[in-house]
């Protein structure tokens, strides 16, 4: 499997429909020019081809080593964590004054996608500590910043996040686990499970963020805080000193990601680990949503990078292929089949749907934390929140669905191992269940996103959605195609405007039953209006003669998309909104397996 990222894709849609130009106004940003920014994707995409790609298939196939509560990585793992450590790749957001790049999120998730596409297993690691460091920036006091935060910035440390529990799962007002006041700390007791790189090898401690209950706590989610439960306790000097009394019991044996360890944590045999009050008490949770939406967007480009590299994967198989015979003036591979170009053009086209949609939420952030009006800030801290739900589900589902095409694509041999192929669909399974599965995105999306604020971030959208489309009809001058593209984006619209209004006028509980079916919805109306942007930045550069072979290959996804993917949604808009009372009306008796 050879992975090669699409910086010239990504720098497409930096330029052409996030506004690099504008966020390098942004304060602290100014180096993020177009030529800086293309420099550190050229430099970004060697480091993912030529040294995590190549890790990929040998970390699937080795998996991990597992002794006495020790974690072994596959070989060239910890070299491979060094080098992208020695490179500055750990945290590029994070501030210059921690050792971070200072680099836009937008500038991050096109990084993000790159070592996700090459490697995901790897990339988790740096992941959960780019959550960690958010948390702590954000909440933690300034002793503990000036402590923690210049060696999880460098990567000397890495950080992970600590919340489920065997009893509790997704139900985080379930969590037990204990701390206890005692001096300056407290004691940490209780058992967490699913903890990504709760136990490895490649750094020298590990900052476990951890959900834990005060004695005298309230119940439900909030009687929750937040802990920094560090591996090794630092010393008078910063240094890793005693080992703290938690320790990994097992890893567990997965159908992907092989190489990531997925740890069960026992805190607290020996009378309980020493840990460190993040913020205020009892507001833990809130703080560990700052990490949560960071790995929710990861993971959303998780799904994007597992696209690409299926699809990248799948069409070097086709235009090698000899199969069959092919219609006349055809290719001679199995790419001259129209099935297969049907294949590939969903994957093709949705992958760069979902990547453009992900890097608009990403601009958003870097709009959310930078801008100097408030009001600006506030209006893309609400785009933020409704975007990343629908950027995480959408794009996870995708890659799932990606993945599987590529496997039919190379036919029998997508099932066999040897190819590569089905260790995209193996790896891309999780995506859609880690950090909330697809049905608690689709419950975050329709109630706290939409009914909670009565649609006010949604409408946002929509006039943005009918500028485009509006836009695309001046474009259009009569060309049919043209007109096709606005008629698309004007739908698109109006679906969107028309669910917001459903989901705000409804009390009851047909909003849950649609909640999936309207988040994927959303998804592939903002992949249309995204889409209609990327055709008239396309136009313009075919005019300028600029990157003309991609501008048309562009063009190309974009009609596909318009023809082959749109249309979806009108069926999913009608199941959306007309679908609910069979789904309510099943009860575990029609599900009865009694013979």
């Amino acid at each position: 499997m050879t992975y090669v990222a699409p910086t010239e894709d990504m720098m497409f849609v930096l330029e052409e429909l996030c506004g690099l130009d504008e966020i390098a106004q942004l304060p602290g940003l100014e180096d993020a020019t177009a030529d800086m920014v293309g420099a550190i994707l050229e430099e970004a995409g060697k480091f993912a081809g030529d040294v995590l790609g190549p890790l990929n298939a040998v970390g699937d196939q080795s998996g991990l080593g597992f002794c006495e509560g020790q974690v072994t990585t596959p070989e060239g793992w910890s070299a491979a964590y060094h080098t992208l450590v020695e490179m500055g790749w750990n945290a590029p957001t994070a501030s210059p004054d921690h050792g971070g790049m200072g680099l836009p999120e937008v500038v991050n998730a096109a990084i993000l996608e790159m070592f996700n596409g090459a490697n995901t297993a790897f990339q988790l690691c740096p992941l959960l500590t780019q959550g960690a460091i958010e948390a702590i920036n954000g909440y933690a006091s300034d002793d503990l910043k000036a402590l923690y935060l210049p060696k999880l910035v460098t990567g000397e440390w890495t950080g992970t996040m600590n919340l489920t529990e065997p009893q509790a799962g997704s139900d985080l007002a379930a969590i037990r686990s204990r701390a206890v006041p005692e001096g300056d700390h407290y004691r940490i007791s209780g058992q967490k499970i699913f903890i990504t790189y709760g136990e490895h090898d490649m750094a020298e401690n590990i900052v476990h963020l951890v959900l834990a209950r005060l004695p005298d706590a309230p119940a439900g989610v909030k009687g929750i805080s937040l802990f920094i439960v560090p591996k090794f306790i630092p010393d008078a000097e910063g240094a890793p000193g005693t080992r703290n009394d938690l320790r990994c019991v097992s890893i567990e044996h997965k159908l992907g990601i092989h190489a990531s360890p997925t740890c069960t944590m026992s805190y607290g045999d020996e009378g309980g680990a020493i840990g460190y009050l993040v913020g205020e008490p009892n507001k833990g949770l809130p703080y560990m949503f700052t990490m949560m939406n960071n790995a929710r967007l990861g993971v959303g480009l998780q799904g994007v990078g597992i696209s690409e590299a299926a699809t990248q994967h799948a069409v070097r198989y086709a235009m090698d292929r000899v199969q069959g015979g092919t219609p006349e003036g055809a290719e001679a591979t199995i790419m001259g089949h129209p099935d297969i170009r049907r294949m590939l053009g969903l994957m093709k086209a949705r992958t760069e749907a979902a990547r453009a949609l992900a890097f608009r939420a990403a601009r958003s952030l870097d709009f959310a934390h930078r801008s100097e009006d408030e009001e600006t800030r506030a209006h893309h801290q609400r785009r933020v929140d409704l975007l990343i739900p629908v950027a995480k589900a959408w794009s996870t589902e995708l890659s799932v669905q990606a993945a599987s095409l590529g496997v039919q694509v190379h036919g029998g041999m997508g099932y066999i191992e040897e190819t590569g192929a089905a260790q995209h669909l193996r790896d891309a399974r999780i995506t859609t269940i880690y950090e909330g599965t697809t049905g608690i995105q689709a419950l975050d999306l329709v109630g706290r996103k939409i009914k909670r604020d009565n649609g006010t971030a949604a409408r946002e959208l929509i006039v943005e959605m009918k500028t485009t489309a509006a836009a695309l009809k001046v474009q259009s001058g009569g060309d049919a195609d043209w007109a096709g593209l606005a008629s698309m984006v004007e739908e698109a619209a109006g679906i969107v405007s028309d669910l917001t209004d459903w989901l705000v006028a409804q009390n009851g509980t047909e909003p849950l039953s649609a909640a999936v079916n309207i988040l994927e919805t959303f998804g592939i109306c903002l992949g249309a209006w995204v889409m209609g942007d990327a055709a008239m930045a396309a136009s313009r550069r075919l005019a300028e003669g600029r990157n003309t072979t991609h501008a048309k290959a562009k063009l190309s996804m974009v009609r596909f998309y318009a023809s082959n993917v749109f249309p979806m949604a009108a069926a999913l808009h009608a199941i959306s909104k007309a679908g609910n009372g069979a789904t309510l009306a099943l009860t575990a008796a029609d599900f009865d397996l009694a013979i």
